[in-house]
């Protein structure tokens, strides 16, 4: 998980998104990790940024869609939706394959400064027995 993390904050900054680096590499952990442990693989995550506004997405194959936990405060775990839609201006799920998407819309000048339609998937990973 570290080297996606890491690659996510390279591939803002490469795009001049630097400052959107925390965020977006905690969602990105997040969803990643959450799609590991209960989604069934393949598992993908994707990046690409637009004229005004940057996407990200983890998708599974899991028969079950993610959804939010029911929580006590004590609770170690199942918060990771919660922080998603916390951190990014627009949060979803698409069932079949499940996709959990995540979205920062982009002022003018970060939009000017982003690479128009740039995008890749950047982590493909399988969840071992």
């Amino acid at each position: 998980m570290a080297k996606t993390r890491a690659l996510v904050s390279d591939t803002l900054t490469a795009w001049a998104l630097a400052h959107l680096a925390a965020d977006v590499v905690l969602v990105a952990g997040e969803l990643l990790a959450n799609a590991v442990v209960h989604g069934d693989p393949p598992v993908t995550l994707s990046l690409w940024a637009g004229a005004d506004v940057l996407h990200l997405q983890v998708t599974d194959h899991n028969p079950e869609q993610p959804r939010h936990l029911n929580l006590d405060t004590d609770a170690p775990h199942g918060r990771g939706l919660t922080i998603v839609e916390a951190l990014a201006h627009d949060s979803g799920v698409t069932p079949l394959p499940n996709t959990v998407w995540a979205r920062w819309y982009l002022p003018p000048d970060d939009a000017r400064a982003a690479p128009a339609s740039h995008g890749r998937p950047i982590h493909r990973g399988r969840r071992t027995p």
